[in-house]
């Protein structure tokens, strides 16, 4: 008689021995690489401070997806993200516009939705996907920046999330322009509440916003220069007195590396 074999617990599959329940789940090896960071802040403008020089990882923005889109809760085949594809190339077209040269990509990854726009295309997405009554997203709550340095190109990246209060949905736009052109237009005619975002937007990450009524820094003094959230930028600081020790600033404590 053959030895039964023991069901196998949470993360006894792969040997791990459950040890990674907590880690959050790496995409898969598909996408673009646009870049390596080592440590544990990724900084590269002098010596590791952290003492995690060690830590090697790969950055990697997801790839298109291809049909069908599913939904949101993980549901296989046609779902809730291609009815609002079809949807808004639907619109596209009748609007004149060729879907194929708006929407650069789509990208489904850990369920939620983001439509790759071309940055001159921009305002006419978002007043479809705002006036379209099978899309209806009536609410942007915000436009985020990023930087990606290596992404040669389209260093620079704006994301807008947007809600439809009339079809709970949640959809995001993407953006990109590069450093040497950091210009996008602005939503707030649209989406009036994208005033202050795009401002902060601006001051941490230098994006301009072309057409805002008013795009002046909000947290940084006006005379500041560079932008502090941008990954190239230095992490500077200031020495720092404590109890009679002195502190330097971050840049320059001690180096493992």
């Amino acid at each position: 008689m053959s030895e039964q074999k023991k069901p196998e617990g949470p993360g006894e599959q792969d040997g791990r021995n459950g040890e990674d329940e907590a880690v959050p789940a790496q995409r898969e090896d598909t996408g673009e690489v646009i870049g390596t960071r080592r440590g544990m802040f990724g900084a590269n403008n002098g010596g590791d401070t952290t003492g995690y020089g060690g830590l090697v990882r790969t950055v990697r923005l997801p790839g298109a997806s291809s049909r069908p889109y599913g939904g949101p809760a993980g549901t296989e085949g046609y779902g809730e993200f291609d009815e609002i594809a079809d949807e808004l190339e639907g619109a596209l077209d009748e609007a004149g516009l060729v879907p194929e040269n708006v929407i650069e990509k789509t990208v489904v990854d850990r369920a939620e939705l983001t439509f790759h726009i071309e940055r001159g295309a921009l305002p006419a997405v978002a007043r479809i996907l705002r006036d379209d009554p099978a899309l209806r997203f009536e609410l942007c709550t915000g436009v985020s920046g990023v930087h990606f340095p290596g992404d040669k190109g389209r260093e620079l990246h704006a994301v807008y999330h947007l809600r439809s209060i009339t079809h709970n949905r949640l959809v995001r736009l993407e953006v990109s322009a590069p450093d040497a052109d950091p210009h996008l237009p602005s939503l707030v005619d649209v989406y009036p509440t994208n005033d202050w975002h795009e401002r902060e937007t601006y001051d941490f990450f230098g994006i301009v916003f072309d057409g805002h009524p008013a795009l002046t820094r909000i947290m940084m003094p006006d005379d500041w220069q560079g932008f502090p959230q941008r990954k190239d930028y230095p992490l500077g600081g200031i020495p720092v007195e404590y109890k009679g020790a002195q502190i330097p600033a971050p840049d320059q404590r001690r180096s493992y590396s």
